[in-house]
């Protein structure tokens, strides 16, 4: 038979607390609560500033489920197992009473073997076990459970083992291109076999391209590798602008069987590709210079935690894609696999990142941030037993993704006194230390040496190389001042620096053979020119491109602003200011505040034309033209020109209520010019739906919600609380995006923010449609009934 995963997301319960027996597959469970995975349980309890302020003040602890799964007759003599693409943390899994293994790591997938203690009399528990006791473990929110999905997998005795399938192209043009495929093969049989193993690769219609075939001998209980070649005449290459895919459909024929037939072991996306950093000229794709105009992201999605679905991303990236960001760094952790996927499809390279501690532990902030004392819980202690196993499963879960290009070792292990030190400085200071006290920048003997990260730096490296070599390896350094003189980046292939610009042009000098990068930056115009203006630098990540939760400076802000994009996936004013940097497609986007300060960068600025009449008004135009036409009420105010050396049009008005328009001026008569209005509201009085739409799953649903005034404008200012009632569905969330809002997520009922809502709606089936009804005071009520599934 043909492989098979199951989705297993609805036979969960789920228990808050230990329950020393709860790993026995006779426990009573049935009080407990059921859950659809996956499913993280911090989000579900209220934000509170007894819990750490590096996490989002919200709750850990212990945690145990049993998922019930109900036999089936057609599994009887296959190979199962349980896949599970992220617990956090500090997993043990059972299966109907046998211990399978632990895994401490929480952001890592990995699967079990369940054949042998698999029964088909009677349903089958899997129980498992979490602990986030210590919820100032990390730097930033984390989530607690199950939070990514979990697959059931049934396949013949002959299969690829897991994550077994490797596709490269080591040779590609326009005209032509060579793939090899490592099969790596698993006897769980009884008996010796010879068996055919084909590779196709089909197009995006389903048709075969081409084909390459081997033969193999696998004795009972052996694994072996079958390596396999083949070639493709014009193939579409993938690049952000054309993410083709490809299909790659394994099949395996046992030959030394009276009725042997071929089934499907693996189909799996593969895009074709080749791309390379050069030292002097940046980074390559497809023989074709490309700047990487990257944003880092962590894993959360406000109300849903850690438990994020597909179509969440797919909304967030499309955004992205339409600002002008082409790459994602996978921030401090390997993601979802959903997000590969997406990556994939939509056409975004990735860094993919393992570690953001090794063996010394960082400081995590639990009572705000860079306020003493720290404490030091983590990865950390996990890392001497666990971090190869970590690395290279990473690796190669993630190899096959034509987005993935780099291999990220680590993230800010060098930052100064955290804990590593050095005597050659005698005093040392990070880009995020504000307020951090003078006695912790000083050189302490007893901490760390600095020279250890050379050794751990170049041990990694080895690892990442024995696993894979067609992938370049990378890592963020934070104080390079220091650790690229003790042989820190020495093993790199490719040399990531944070929000060190300044150091760009020495570093290329001293070390000419290195490809660099902004591995992150900061969001300043002159941290971009720094790529525009130097070939030799291959792109910038800034941080970050969404807010997320933790990395809090103090109660009641549960998260971190740094994003372009809100929590909940609206754009900011700073995400129309990078638009007019990356875009390609003409923009203008209006923005303003009283004029009471400078015209500078990070000046707070909105999209409302609400003032006091006559008041003077700071006018803020991001736009990628070098030229707009504004009006006042129709009036035109004449032309503006942008300034190489600004990142906007920045002028003054006199208020006047109406409407304010800027409108580009294109070289080109004949194209249309983008033009923004901003309009003079009034309070508002109704509002308007806008179902985002996304691929599977269908029964998923994010609805826009934004308040409007009698004219139908966005009124910016509207915080009105709003009440949300589903019928025929889950009400999985409400997110504003605003971080200082402390309403517990589990609640109907949430505060618009800058005259905005989104909400998360699941359907309960497929016959009936999900009616949503939002009220509040003040506002028309609206119900929208959602398409069925």
């Amino acid at each position: 038979m043909d492989k098979q995963t199951i989705l297993l997301s609805d036979c969960c319960r789920f228990h808050l607390g230990d329950e020393p027996d709860a790993w026995q597959a006779w426990f009573n469970d049935s009080d407990w609560e059921e859950v659809t995975l996956p499913h993280d349980w911090s989000v579900a309890h209220p934000f509170s500033r007894d819990y750490s302020s590096g996490t989002g003040y919200l709750i850990g602890g212990i945690g145990w489920y049993r998922i019930h799964i109900i036999p089936s007759a057609a599994w009887q003599g296959k190979r199962i197992s349980i896949t599970f693409d992220g617990i956090y943390k500090n997993s043990r899994v059972w299966c109907n009473s046998y211990y399978l293994g632990e895994r401490p790591n929480g952001y890592i997938s990995f699967t079990y073997d369940i054949t042998d203690a698999f029964r088909f009399d009677t349903e089958n528990i899997i129980s498992v076990y979490v602990d986030h006791r210590e919820i100032s473990d990390s730097r930033w929110f984390t989530g607690s459970g199950i939070t990514r999905k979990v697959t059931l997998n049934i396949e013949e005795n002959v299969h690829p083992v897991p994550n077994g399938i490797f596709f490269t192209t080591p040779e590609v043009s326009e005209e032509m291109a060579t793939f090899h495929v490592d099969n790596e093969l698993v006897n769980t049989g009884t008996e010796t076999v010879q068996l055919q193993v084909t590779n196709y690769l089909l197009s995006q219609t389903g048709n075969t391209v081409t084909k390459a075939c081997a033969s193999i001998t696998l004795a009972k209980g052996e694994t072996k590798t079958l390596h396999t070649t083949g070639s493709i005449d014009s193939p579409i290459l993938w690049s952000p602008k054309n993410p083709y895919l490809y299909t790659l459909k394994t099949t395996i024929c046992i030959l030394n069987k009276a009725s042997s037939e071929e089934y499907v072991a693996s189909t799996i996306s593969v895009g074709i590709r080749t791309f390379s950093f050069t030292p002097d000229k940046g980074f390559f794709l497809n023989n074709r210079p490309l700047k990487l105009k990257g944003v880092c992201v962590h894993h959360d999605a406000g109300c849903l935690g850690a438990a994020v679905l597909a179509p969440v991303w797919q909304r967030r990236l499309t955004k992205l894609k339409v600002m002008g960001c082409n790459a994602i760094r996978m921030s401090h952790n390997p993601h979802m696999p959903e997000l590969y996927d997406l990556c994939d499809s939509m056409g975004f390279l990735v860094i993919d990142e393992a570690f953001d501690e090794w063996e010394g532990p960082k400081n995590k902030w639990s009572t705000g941030h860079n306020v003493y004392p720290p404490k030091h819980q983590g990865y950390y202690v996990d890392f001497p037993a666990w971090h190869e196993r970590d690395l290279v499963d990473m690796i190669r879960r993630d190899r096959n993704h034509p987005c993935v290009l780099l291999w990220s070792i680590g993230n800010e292990i060098d930052y100064p006194n955290d804990p590593y030190c050095h005597p050659s400085f005698e005093t040392m200071t990070g880009n995020n230390d504000a307020n951090k006290p003078a006695q912790e920048r000083q050189y302490n003997p007893y901490r760390p040496n600095a020279e250890r990260l050379a050794v751990l730096s170049k041990h990694l490296c080895d690892i990442v190389k024995s696993t894979d070599t067609s992938h370049p390896v990378t890592l963020a350094a934070a104080f390079p001042e220091l650790s690229s003189t003790l042989g820190f980046i020495d093993p790199l292939d490719v040399v990531g620096y944070n929000y060190k610009e300044h150091l760009y042009a020495e570093s290329h000098a001293q070390f000419p053979d290195k490809p660099f990068l902004g591995s992150e930056n900061g969001h300043t115009l002159n941290a971009w020119k720094a790529v525009t203006d130097n070939n030799y630098i291959s792109g910038q990540f800034l941080w970050t491109g969404i807010d997320y939760l933790g990395e809090a400076h103090g109660w009641p802000i549960h998260g971190s602003g740094a994003g372009l994009l809100t929590l909940a996936g609206f754009e900011k004013s700073s995400y129309y200011r990078r638009q007019s940097f990356w875009a390609t497609e003409p923009m203008v986007h209006l923005t303003t505040t009283l004029a009471d300060e400078d015209c500078g960068e990070f000046t707070s600025v909105s999209e409302s034309w609400n003032y006091p009449l006559g008041a003077k008004v700071l006018v803020k135009c991001y736009t990628n033209l070098s030229k707009i036409e504004l009006f006042l009420n129709d009036k035109s105010l004449g032309i503006w020109e942008k300034s190489k050396d600004n990142d906007c049009i920045c002028l003054q008005l006199s208020y006047e209520p109406g409407k304010l328009r800027a409108t580009g001026i294109m070289e080109d008569s004949t194209c249309i010019a983008p033009s923004h209005t901003l309009y003079t509201t009034s309070c508002a009085c109704q509002m308007d739906f806008h179902i985002w739409e996304t691929s599977k799953p269908k029964s998923f649903y994010q609805i826009e919600v934004t308040l409007q005034d009698s004219n139908g404008y966005r009124v910016y200012n509207d915080n009105t609380m709003l009440y949300v009632s589903v019928e025929n569905g889950n009400l999985l969330g409400l997110e504003n995006g605003n971080l200082a809002d402390i309403t517990e997520y589990s609640a109907t009922y949430r505060s618009a923010y800058r005259g905005q809502l989104l909400i998360y709606v699941t359907a309960l089936d497929d016959t009936e449609p999900v009616s949503v009804h939002v009220s509040g005071e003040g506002i028309q009520s609206k119900t929208i009934e959602l398409p069925l599934p």
